[in-house]
């Protein structure tokens, strides 16, 4: 199914990462930039059934379940280790640098946050990163996948746009033209190739802690304590913290950056718990910057990972939004939100500021 949209412009990946203006008009009203079919649907309910679903069954039995067999060091070790590795691959990986380009990388770490970031089954790399960008082009607009915004006024509507943005949308949505988002990705040979293998990695992500649980503990009871805690609660873990992002952040928290094309929010406390991402509004306002803190309070972890890797030579061309730029778009913001408060129209300014 053809999906148009008044703000889509062109194709160039500039569009997706944060250097634009948001997109007035389509100049290519024959594109597809999303499809829907009855086959694409049958696998998205697959997959949330078997990454959403039964994770959530899964981590409530494990809770059962440390009722006769309490938490260990080395459960709570494989389970920190695990959600570093997939949150951090998601984060830095999938985030920052695949879909915002806001740091080049070596090869070996661009393959490395490919299979760690597929071990948190939220998609593959090309799909996760290409549903982002449509996110950051429509966000909270008719196409944006996962708005919390677009179901009504009201606490009737807000419960229900909640519950889409954290839960529902993954049953049933339209999946994007990864040629038309993804297009400066998928020249990326290596990376696309590792990158096929999504479901294997998966399944390497459940197999890795029941294996260090073995080995570490020399016993079965070792092996699946690791496989529960390590791969089926992380999953669960590391999924309802990407969802409270799209969910929560774009409905609770501070907006410094009052923009009008999107409600995010910044949160403090998501900003300590999804390894920085909390710092929502930030994010949108200027989406290039590897950091998403603009205060010395704000506390962006994910960052902390990226200057680690600038340091070993891993990472270069680090993008950050200096304080200068940061005011120029505030002062912008409040310019636009002044002539709007008298009844004057202003061209809204996105991240904007060059």
């Amino acid at each position: 199914m053809e999906q148009l949209h008044p703000k889509i412009t062109d194709s160039s990946p500039s569009r997706f990462i944060g250097e634009s203006a948001v997109p007035q008009g389509p100049t290519n009203p024959g594109k597809r930039y999303a499809v829907s079919s009855p086959f694409l649907h049958k696998k998205q309910r697959r997959h949330f059934m078997l990454y959403d679903v039964l994770p959530a069954i899964g981590t409530l039995f494990a809770i059962w379940y440390c009722a006769a067999h309490p938490l260990t060091k080395l459960d709570c070790s494989l389970f920190l280790l695990m959600w570093c590795l997939t949150g951090f691959s998601l984060s830095v990986g999938f985030h920052r640098h695949f879909c915002h380009r806001s740091f080049k990388a070596h090869p070996g770490v661009r393959i490395a946050f490919v299979v760690f970031g597929c071990m948190a089954a939220r998609s593959s790399m090309i799909t996760w990163a290409s549903q982002h960008r449509r996110h950051h082009q429509l966000a909270d607009h008719d196409g944006d996948a996962h708005s919390p915004n677009l179901s009504g006024d009201g606490a009737r509507g807000r419960l229900k746009g909640w519950t889409h943005a954290h839960f529902t949308w993954m049953w049933r949505h339209e999946y994007p033209n990864i040629v038309y988002y993804g297009s400066d990705l998928i020249q990326d040979k290596r990376v696309m190739r590792v990158d096929r293998y999504y479901s294997l990695w998966i399944l390497v992500g459940l197999v890795v802690p029941a294996a260090l649980g073995a080995l570490l503990s020399l016993s079965w009871q070792g092996a699946f304590t690791g496989f529960l805690w390590g791969g089926v609660v992380r999953l669960f873990v590391v999924g309802q913290q990407i969802s409270a992002l799209n969910s929560l952040n774009h409905m609770v928290g501070t907006r410094p950056f009052k923009m009008s094309d999107n409600k995010s929010h910044n949160n403090a406390l998501f900003g300590w718990l999804t390894w920085g991402e909390g710092w929502h509004n930030n994010h949108h306002a200027i989406s290039s910057s590897a950091s998403f803190s603009f205060r010395w309070y704000q506390v962006d972890p994910g960052y902390w990972l990226i200057r680690a890797l600038q340091a070993l030579g891993l990472v270069w061309d680090v993008q950050i939004a200096d304080r200068e730029r940061v005011l120029s778009l505030q002062k912008k913001l409040e310019e636009q939100t002044s002539r709007a408060s008298v009844g004057q129209p202003g061209k809204f300014v996105a991240d904007r500021v060059k």
